[in-house]
């Protein structure tokens, strides 16, 4: 069988999902380790078994809703390319938002300190250190297995201006001070979920669903963020579509000034930012 016949049946079982196309092509890249081109210009290799078998093993788990970022092992963020594992969640374009925010808040900011809040693959964190090397960035998960894979992706980007600390938020980060702190961290409801539950099925729930209506973490994060914030810092944090309000009002509770809500690239509100001021 060639790769345009396999093509072909591939689009059968898949024609329900969107971009199917562009599943097929890319499962296609990862198995034969060929890049788009070779692929489209070459439709007429013929498949060995071994390369058939292995192809239709992920086709079924795409075919059961599998995120194709977890059947290859990497997803592409802030063009770059990232390994994911099922135990990070898999980084959206929603969020470049908030590296975009971060590094116009550091353009005049020289060895700024930034802390990535509930870092995951790392990809939020490195792709600020990557175009802002004079700074330093610390990501902190709650698990050392989810640290391995943002660690790997940092070595992989060689990227030095930058370390990992296992914390649950600001647990271990004791005297810590910083003049950025992002985050991207569940806040998702209970009934959300399960309303949409089949589309997140595969991604690790904790790194999404919060208590107290999505915003449990959220509130967490702005009430204790003053801490950690050196005077005139910045708080960026991610959040729903329909939490602007709430969140707005979070940030208002602990006297943040310079509150404003800023709208992804789907034209929904995606993260909300306030600064710390002390008035002497």
């Amino acid at each position: 069988m060639n790769i345009s016949n396999w093509s072909k049946l591939a689009y059968q079982k898949l024609i329900n999902v969107h971009n199917c196309q562009l599943d097929i092509e890319v499962l296609l890249m990862f198995v034969l380790k060929k890049n788009k081109s070779w692929i489209i210009g070459f439709n007429d290799y013929q498949l060995s078994l071994k390369e058939i078998n292995q192809l239709d093993q992920l086709l079924i788990r795409r075919s059961l809703g599998e995120p194709i970022a977890y059947l290859i092992g990497e997803k592409e963020f802030w063009s770059l390319v990232f390994r994911v594992s099922k135990d990070t969640f898999i980084p959206r374009p929603d969020s470049e938002i908030l590296v975009e925010l971060c590094l116009h808040k550091l353009c005049d900011v020289k060895r700024a300190k930034i802390l990535d809040l509930g870092t995951g693959s790392g990809a939020i964190a490195i792709s600020i250190a990557y175009n802002k090397n004079d700074c330093h960035v610390v990501g902190v998960d709650y698990q050392q297995k989810i640290l391995s894979v943002a660690q790997y992706n940092a070595n992989k980007l060689n990227i030095k201006n930058i370390n990992f600390i296992l914390s649950d938020w600001f647990y271990s980060l004791k005297s810590c001070m910083f003049d950025i702190i992002v985050s991207n961290p569940p806040y998702i409801s209970y009934n959300e979920f399960s309303c949409i539950q089949s589309v997140l099925k595969y991604e690790p729930m904790n790194a999404l669903v919060s208590n107290y209506n999505g915003l449990a973490d959220i509130q967490y994060i702005i009430n204790n963020a003053s801490n950690y914030l050196y005077n005139h810092g910045w708080l960026l944090i991610e959040h729903s579509w329909n939490q602007k309000i709430m969140v707005q009002k979070i940030f208002f509770q602990n006297n943040f000034i310079n509150i404003k809500t800023y709208k992804d690239f789907g034209k929904n509100d995606r993260v909300t930012i306030g600064q710390k001021i002390i008035n002497k």
